[in-house]
């Protein structure tokens, strides 16, 4: 049976605007892709460019949930153009779910812009870990936790459908960091593991000693003992979810069809 990974876990079309991505991610997969395909022309990956005019970019109505962005981020560099993408998908009704490290100025102007669209949009918040020197580390363009969850707590406040995923977990308590956000969080909470780190950094261009003890020490945490803990902690939770990376682990079923698990 065809199994279901990735972005496809929640959504059925992913859609971007941007090559490169500011917050600089060191684990990054859509990095990788570009570097090794060559397809940076001398930029590096911190230094956003847009791919397609947000005001002319061909948009038509989807069947299924849009996922927005994947390969990159929503940052105040761009935030004009990500308002008139993001508006223009909602004009033709496609339902969005919304994917960032926020940026509490971004996450206040969509609010505003997108009251009427509350139940077209659901914002998912990536916070890895409430330690920061950790997010420093692994995401160094990033907010750091506490715009974070103040962007989280924001979009809550307003009325807007929210979640947070910890994919992948990084350094930290992650039980205390389902603990802070679980208040906030309207729908669901995602736990992942970090996938393919060494190979990526690698790629990436990240072969430092530094940053493979690093690397080591969080793969290490992540061991098959450590994630059925997790997993037995919180499978009762009605707000947790489970990535396949996880769902691997501890023998739960992936899905076969894309989009069906938000």
């Amino acid at each position: 049976m065809k199994t279901i990974s990735g972005t496809k876990e929640w959504a059925q079309h992913n859609v971007n605007i941007l090559d490169g991505c500011s917050h600089d991610c060191l684990y990054c997969y859509a990095r990788g892709m570009k570097i090794r395909f060559k397809q940076l022309d001398g930029r590096e990956w911190k230094e956003e460019q847009l791919r397609v005019d947000p005001e002319t970019a061909r948009i038509s109505k989807r069947s299924g949930r849009i996922m927005y962005p994947t390969a990159h981020d929503l940052t105040p560099q761009h935030l004009e153009a990500h308002v008139i993408f993001i508006r223009r998908q909602l004009e033709v009704g496609n339902t969005l779910l919304i994917v960032s490290k926020p940026h509490l100025e971004c996450i206040e102007r969509l609010c505003q812009e997108f009251a009427e669209y509350k139940e077209h949009i659901t914002f998912r918040f990536s916070i890895g870990s409430n330690d920061n020197q950790v997010l420093k580390f692994w995401e160094p363009g990033a907010p750091v936790f506490e715009e974070r969850l103040e962007a989280l707590r924001s979009a809550h406040a307003q009325g807007f459908i929210t979640s947070v995923s910890i994919e992948p977990m990084l350094e930290g308590d992650v039980d205390t960091l389902i603990a802070t956000v679980s208040p906030f969080v309207t729908y669901t909470i995602w736990l992942g593991k970090i996938n393919r780190l060494k190979s990526i950094l690698a790629v990436n261009g990240f072969k430092q000693p530094e940053i493979l003890v690093r690397a080591n020490g969080l793969i290490s945490t992540q061991n098959d003992e450590s994630i059925k803990g997790i997993y037995e902690r919180y499978k009762e939770n009605p707000k947790i979810r489970f990535k396949e990376s996880i769902k691997k682990v501890v023998g739960l079923d992936l899905q076969s069809e894309p989009g069906m698990d938000l």
